[in-house]
């Protein structure tokens, strides 16, 4: 595989790899080749930004903390400043504590290649996050990530994510192991379902399988119950999930802000149109991974497999509903 190189600004991006860099102050731009990982028969990138720590050693084991967005966001959910009543990145937050925090796009999110959405399945996705990663770990060993950071050899490495993030997570984590422990956050491998907002009907969403026949007509699993269920709630995605997604003090439009994309509708497949989204989120998605992640049990084999600390306490292994208390805050705490 040949590296990408280009000029931005007055920072050279580095030659002689997979990986190509933009360097700046305290965080590291990436753009990983991952062609040959993800098998498409196509060229592939993956999208990073790499927030690094003051090079003086804080602590006993350096600590390399891999994160990923749900759908609907981008890696810029954990490097943006978030509007609120808070301030500063959860990456920022994490770096200025000793961690190197890597935000990674999924493929077919943000600034990452995108490919037709039935070739973006859970096996695909998974590889090319991986080998993305992996580059990442072998530049941080080389001492070659950044001008001026030093090696770091034999890091504690986590691997979290949001939603879809922590499905895709957990099916990493299964296959390749690469990880000493994980962070599943408001995904459940048993099953997911989003809280309603008090007096509205429950959201039903449909479950559709993992593996769909290409050409096919996707298969839904849950007919019955989508038949009895109201429809006011998919109506307007958007406004049914605020509740969910957002806690009661967030100003009203940035919510709206927020969440206006999922009624307009989500795409597949377009990269100009993350170039009119907020600068956290993705108007495009991995088209089967964001399909099917919702289906109960449908990543259950993956957790099975997983052997290392791990969860929110629910994420693998309560199949009860997520309550308002488990809704993810936008901000890191402390």
């Amino acid at each position: 595989m040949t590296a990408r190189s280009r000029a931005v600004l007055s920072s050279p991006w580095s030659e002689g790899s997979d990986l190509a860099v933009e360097t700046r102050s305290a965080r590291a731009e990436l753009t990983a080749d991952v062609t040959k990982a993800a098998g498409l028969g196509e060229p592939a990138r993956v999208a990073l930004t790499v927030h690094l720590p003051n090079p003086t050693p804080t602590h006993a084991e350096p600590v390399v903390c891999f994160a990923k967005p749900g759908a609907g966001y981008s890696r810029g959910y954990f490097t943006v400043d978030l509007p609120g009543p808070a301030k500063g990145a959860q990456a920022e937050w994490h770096a200025a504590r000793g961690w190197i925090f890597v935000s990674v796009d999924h493929l077919g999110v943000g600034e990452s290649s995108q490919h037709a959405p039935e070739k973006l399945d859970f096996s695909t996705v998974a590889a090319a996050s991986r080998a993305a990663e992996q580059e990442v770990l072998r530049r941080l060993a080389k001492g070659s990530l950044a001008p001026g950071f030093p090696a770091v050899r034999n890091p504690v490495r986590i691997g979290i994510g949001q939603s879809m993030g922590g499905c895709l997570t957990v099916v990493q984590q299964g296959r390749y192991h690469g990880y000493d422990g994980i962070a599943v956050l408001g995904y459940g491998a048993v099953r997911t379902d989003l809280p309603a907002r008090p007096g509205m009907p429950p959201l039903v969403l449909p479950w559709l399988v993992r593996d769909p026949l290409l050409g096919e007509p996707l298969a839904v699993l849950n007919t019955a119950a989508l038949a009895e269920a109201s429809t006011e709630p998919l109506a307007k995605f958007g406004s049914t999930i605020a509740w969910a997604l957002h806690y009661d003090d967030i100003d009203p439009a940035i919510v709206e802000r927020d969440l206006a994309r999922y009624d307009a509708g989500l795409a597949t497949g377009a990269a100009q149109h993350n170039r009119d989204a907020p600068p956290w989120a993705s108007l495009t998605l991995p088209g089967t991974v964001a399909q099917a992640c919702i289906t109960p049990g449908t990543i259950a084999p993956d957790a099975a497999a997983v052997r290392v600390a791990g969860g929110d306490g629910r994420a693998r292994r309560d199949p009860r509903p997520a309550r308002r208390a488990a809704r993810l805050p936008l901000r890191p705490l402390g």
